[in-house]
């Protein structure tokens, strides 16, 4: 009864709406609910965008995918859609102040249903309690009427991203073409793993093929998550190649789990992204105690890896370098772990990352105000 009654608020809800969109959310997993709410995205042809935390739970190219939804830092046109919306229903959200860009996103709580694994929200009106996600939008998808306006318009002011600038023969690799590169290295038989700081927005723009895993954590931003991250990926999932990218900062935290990987004999691909410091936290509130002490990282990895299973290391400085060992890592050394260091200028950043770190700065300067806790 209680999931009927939810269904019935819901549905009466959206299909009263003009422009109403999708989003999903981490929970989605462990909802156990992806194929269903892309069950009901076919169904009520509503665009679909997943919150950062849920990238590659639900499959990129499905017709109406418009990106990462996150606030001012989200993808190209991705946020105009959702926050202009005069609905949205978001399965599995978490918010919090990473997820919420400093709690700036354009959002009202009377124009959303907030769907968790085992409740429903709609609104400022009722809340249904123990509803199953699952069953919730399988049923939704047989009640709503199909609307296309948002996604349509989605269409129409779509424009592709620019291809960032080319680099001059031996001139110092920027973060953008290392990027662009580690694109073509996705498949199927791939998974990305990101670590806190300036590669979580470098991997959101990656275009994830079908099959193609990922996993990104912004529950509390803890930098060094990524290395034991991937450990326990590669070990679990053995059929898919890890391919993560960590900043210097993150992989001083817990370098010491690539002696597992060795003695476990893993093959992920480590690009580890050397900017010589914590560069987030320098977007956020700049100090002398963002600057790290540099060290030979792939030196470190040969003398943990001392002679003792497969490793390969390479230092990168210019595109060819990338280029040369990202050709070595797929190739030759593809029964390896390899870890490829790949030295970037201190400042070169995503235009998000300095988005995110202004926001976050201005609400981390002021008074606590409990208004912006909704969710």
């Amino acid at each position: 009864m209680g999931l009927e009654a939810a269904v019935d608020a819901a549905a009466e809800f959206l299909n009263k709406t003009v422009k109403p969109v999708l989003v999903g959310g981490p929970k989605l997993r462990v909802a156990k609910a992806c194929d269903a709410f892309l069950e009901l995205s076919d169904a009520c042809g509503y665009p679909l965008a997943v919150m950062p935390s849920a990238k590659g739970l639900v499959s990129e190219d499905h017709p109406h995918f418009i990106g990462t939804y996150w606030g001012a830092v989200s993808t190209a046109f991705c946020a105009e859609i959702v926050e202009s919306a005069d609905a949205y229903l978001f399965a599995g959200p978490i918010f919090n102040d990473l997820s919420c860009v400093g709690y700036s996103l354009l959002l009202r709580r009377e124009k959303a249903i907030i769907v968790q694994p085992d409740r429903v929200v709609i609104g400022n009106g009722p809340s249904f309690g123990c509803v199953l996600m699952k069953d919730f939008l399988k049923a939704l998808s047989k009640r709503l009427q199909r609307n296309t306006t948002a996604y349509d318009n989605y269409h129409r002011i779509y424009v592709p991203e620019g291809q960032p600038l080319k680099c001059e023969p031996k001139a110092a690799l920027r973060v953008n073409i290392a990027f662009q590169h580690i694109q073509k290295m996705l498949s199927s038989e791939t998974a990305v793993i990101t670590d806190a700081g300036d590669s979580w927005f470098d991997c959101q723009k990656l275009k994830l093929p079908k099959g193609c895993g990922f996993e990104f954590q912004l529950q509390y931003g803890s930098i060094g998550w990524s290395v034991g991250a991937t450990l326990g990926y590669a070990q679990a999932v053995p059929n898919k190649r890890v391919i993560a990218c960590i900043g210097d900062g993150s992989f001083q935290m817990t370098a010491q789990d690539v002696s597992t990987m060795l003695r476990c004999e893993q093959k992920s691909i480590i690009f580890l992204i050397n900017n010589g410091g914590y560069t987030i936290e320098a977007a956020i509130h700049d100090g002398p105690y963002n600057v790290i002490k540099n060290w030979n990282y792939t030196g470190l990895v040969d003398a943990i890896h001392n002679g003792e299973g497969k490793c390969w290391t390479a230092k990168v400085h210019c595109e060819k370098e990338l280029t040369e060992a990202i050709e070595e890592a797929t190739g030759g050394k593809k029964d390896c772990l390899c870890f490829i260091e790949v030295i970037v200028h201190k400042d070169d950043t995503s235009k998000e990352l300095l988005e995110l770190g202004s926001r976050l700065s201005f609400v981390n300067s002021r008074p606590p105000n409990p208004r912006y806790s909704w969710g």
